[in-house]
């Protein structure tokens, strides 16, 4: 019986000192998407793509233009051309007309690796700050509160990795109040 009572003993101890362990972990969370917006990286990259997506709506509206001109001097045209003249023009308008349509989805691909390309160093650095900020402040888990619907308590990190990145808050402007 004694036995007994010191394996439930040692077990008890054992079992104690583990879950005392455990429950000093520290949780936080944070928003990796409001982090990146206000990093001074992302409002470049922001005027990159948008410069980018500008070049590449402009190349579309010349091909629109250049279908518009050839479509217009074929009707114009097409009273003086002959069956095998009027074929000719009539595929290469076709063909101009698809590469009008098809120029919209590659523009968006375009404008979405370019994107990635963008962003993906930003995600980075924002990543290995988080990843010190945990560290420095002895956080176990770091959950991204974007994804998480139901979540335990924890601290939001966001602040210290403002900090430690040097994006100061605005400036809030007071208003004056005066007395009528």
């Amino acid at each position: 019986m004694k036995k007994l009572i010191t394996v439930l003993a040692i077990g008890v101890a054992i079992f104690g000192f583990s879950t005392t362990g455990t429950a000093q972990n520290k949780i936080g969370y944070i928003s990796t998407e409001e982090l990146i917006a206000l990093m001074p990286e992302a409002k470049a990259a922001d005027s990159a793509l948008s410069s980018y997506q500008a070049a590449l709506q402009d190349q579309g509206n010349e091909y629109i233009t250049e279908l518009n001109e050839k479509d217009s001097l074929f009707v114009k045209d097409s009273l003086k051309l002959n069956e095998a003249q009027k074929e000719l023009r009539r595929n290469a308008l076709y063909a101009l007309y698809q590469k009008v349509q098809g120029w919209n989805q590659t523009m968006q691909q375009m404008i979405g690796d370019k994107q990635q390309v963008l962003v993906k160093p930003i995600r980075d650095k924002a990543m290995e700050n988080i990843k010190a900020v945990a560290k420095e402040n002895g956080y176990a888990y770091i959950l991204d509160a974007n994804t998480l619907i139901v979540m335990p308590p924890g601290d939001d990190i966001l602040p210290l990795v403002k900090r430690k990145l040097g994006i100061k808050d605005p400036v809030k402007k007071v208003k004056a109040v005066t007395e009528q």
